[in-house]
């Protein structure tokens, strides 16, 4: 292998991806945005950044553009110079919300299926790192946490679990050639995770469910698009609906480690 290619380097997978490829000797190339000499520089939005960023190496973390409802514009010429140049492995970052061939994200997923030698779409549930930080406030209203999941229930998977499977995905001997669906090791409702906050922080935090419409509606409030606030809405009402409720062996059966749970993760990353 002659390098990795991790795009989104700054965020929540990708940092974790380029840590572990790094503390495995893995040549890393990471890509960012804005400049940086750590960074090569990567702009979904302007095509002549692709070329370089992709030079020399033999694979790709592919995290796609953030916040772009169709982003098979972006990502299937960036495929194309990819693979003009010899990369032959890519592992895209997808959701375990959105299947192959849905709009968005599964339309990424068919491209990476259809057009790279050796792939990998990981699917993971909602992350663990949701509840720490600025992720955390996308949620509060008043001290409370606010979901449109009602009772529902969801495995929420840790971003370093994430990062672990992406690694072995990019550089394990033969290539994983599926889509992994990423879980915790269990299934918890927005009630169970208040309680768990509330041990956590000594403080009572309650989880209010709220209409669909309510949410999308504090989503834009707090600076998302109207239509991806909605979005994020929406998927709460499928979580209410069971959608997400399964806990998968993937993590394990991929590192060879058990998932980390809900307390350890949010304890790690505060």
């Amino acid at each position: 292998m002659s390098g990795v290619l991790v795009l989104g380097a700054t965020g929540t997978t990708g940092s974790r991806v380029a840590a572990f490829l790094r503390g495995r000797g893995v040549p890393v190339r990471t890509a960012s945005r804005r400049p940086d000499p750590r960074h090569v520089r990567f702009d979904w939005a302007e095509r002549q950044t692709y070329a370089p960023a992709l030079r020399g190496v033999s694979a790709v973390y592919l995290v796609g553009p953030v916040g772009v409802p169709v982003p098979v514009p972006f990502v299937e010429p960036f495929l194309e110079e990819a693979v003009r140049q010899g990369v032959r492995r890519v592992v895209q970052l997808s959701s375990s919300a959105v299947p192959e061939g849905a709009p968005g994200l599964g339309e990424v997923h068919r491209l990476v299926r259809t057009m790279v030698p050796e792939w990998a779409v990981l699917r993971p549930s909602w992350f663990m790192q949701n509840f720490t930080g600025p992720a955390l406030e996308l949620r509060e209203r008043d001290g409370d946490l606010l979901s449109a999941t009602g009772k529902g229930r969801v495995a929420f998977v840790d971003a370093g679990d994430i990062a672990a499977v992406a690694g072995h995905a990019l550089t394990d001997e033969r290539s994983h050639d599926t889509d992994h669906v990423l879980t915790g090791p269990q299934a918890l409702s927005y009630d169970d995770v208040a309680a768990l906050l509330t041990e956590r922080h000594g403080r009572l935090v309650r989880h209010r469910s709220v209409p669909v419409e309510e949410l999308a509606g504090h989503f834009a409030e707090r600076g998302l698009s109207p239509e991806y606030a909605a979005l994020l809405a929406a998927l709460d009402d499928d979580i209410r609906g069971g959608a997400e409720d399964r806990v998968t062996d993937t993590v394990e059966r991929v590192t060879g480690r058990p998932p980390r749970p809900f307390h350890e993760a949010i304890l790690a990353d505060e």
